[in-house]
């Protein structure tokens, strides 16, 4: 069952960073990544044990990417962050937490797996929900998260954004009218994407859900027949990065350890895993196997579409930003 942000711990052994022999080990992640990590973490134990013969208790957090970033800077002791956006772990980095050039540390962009924006609706889509202009209609009540908190709620924006920008071939005034109008039909905005979830399926609030196409996805997995996919004409491919938490892992004697269990990931059997629990593998052999799983045909534009995360973020989600005139009204 979906269940909104936790902590969970995955034991493969006991103790902590004190000395008895286990090490403790701590992921702090976004909302949906729950699943895929309570899988991940039980292989990357077993293969940790087979390379070093020692155990290691690993802990994941789930909460708001934003909130989950700004947990970790004011003292959550994590050894890696694995984050819905890459504004979220350079302001771990601009705390004097991570090292300059994390984004480089890991293939494709620090970025083992990628997602893309949907829409989910009740089965029948009685509203016909079927592209962002559907959004807008009189009577449509919509959940999304809340962009101050949440990495997937900035891509969704970003998503209809770029949708409302080729429909106005970039009139800003229109493009800005047009994402106002997306949200004054927004019925509850929760902190994280998780939340979001179980606003829209534990109980039963709104018409259409933006959502993780990997939410979704486990959304039709878990409750069959009672949900709808719906992809848009056009979204965004969404890129959670990863990064070692420098100062956490060098005081804790991890750092060896965190870039193992990131390097891990991209790993055939993981990146597998992650195919499994809804996320597009970046390795393009293993994504190719889940063609019956996802739209590879989507029209996905980037953020580099935005000029890059830290561009996005100032002119979108900043305080007093367009985000913020947008929501005011």
């Amino acid at each position: 069952m979906l269940t909104a942000a936790c902590m969970v711990t995955v034991f493969a052994g006991c103790g902590d960073k004190k000395g008895d022999g286990t090490i403790t080990f701590t992921n702090v992640s976004y909302d949906p990544t729950r699943e895929f990590y309570e899988a991940y973490n039980k292989m990357f134990a077993e293969h940790y044990k087979e390379e070093t013969g020692k155990e290691i208790e690993l802990v994941q957090s789930h909460g708001g990417s934003g909130s989950q970033a700004r947990s970790v800077i004011e003292g959550n002791d994590a050894d890696v962050v694995t984050l819905a956006l890459a504004h979220d772990i350079t302001a771990i980095e601009e705390a004097g937490m991570i090292e300059e050039g994390w984004i480089n540390e890991f293939d494709r962009n620090s970025s083992p797996y990628t997602s893309t924006i949907v829409f989910l609706v009740r089965s029948g889509n009685e509203k016909g929900i079927n592209d962002w202009d559907d959004l807008i209609k009189d009577g449509v009540e919509i959940i999304t998260p809340d962009p101050k908190s949440s990495g997937g709620a900035c891509w969704n924006f970003l998503a209809a954004w770029q949708y409302a920008k080729q429909k106005f071939s970039g009139d800003e005034t229109e493009m800005k009218n047009f994402v106002s109008d997306i949200y004054k039909n927004v019925l509850v905005m929760d902190s994280g994407a998780r939340g979001a979830t179980t606003t829209f399926v534990e109980n039963g609030q709104g018409d259409v859900l933006i959502a993780w196409e990997n939410e979704a996805l486990l959304t039709l997995e878990e409750y069959p027949g009672e949900y709808e996919l719906v992809t848009p004409s056009i979204s965004i491919l969404a890129e959670p990065s990863v990064a070692v938490v420098d100062e956490n892992a060098d005081k804790n004697g991890t750092q060896d350890i965190a870039k193992d269990y990131l390097e891990y990931l991209y790993t055939e059997d993981a990146q597998r895993l992650a195919g499994e629990n809804f996320y597009r593998p970046s390795d393009e052999a293993v994504l190719k196997e889940f063609a019956d799983t996802f739209d590879l045909s989507v029209n996905l534009c980037t953020i580099d579409d935005f000029g890059g995360w830290d561009q996005a973020y100032a002119d979108f989600f900043a305080d007093n930003a367009i985000f913020d005139e947008i929501y005011s009204k």
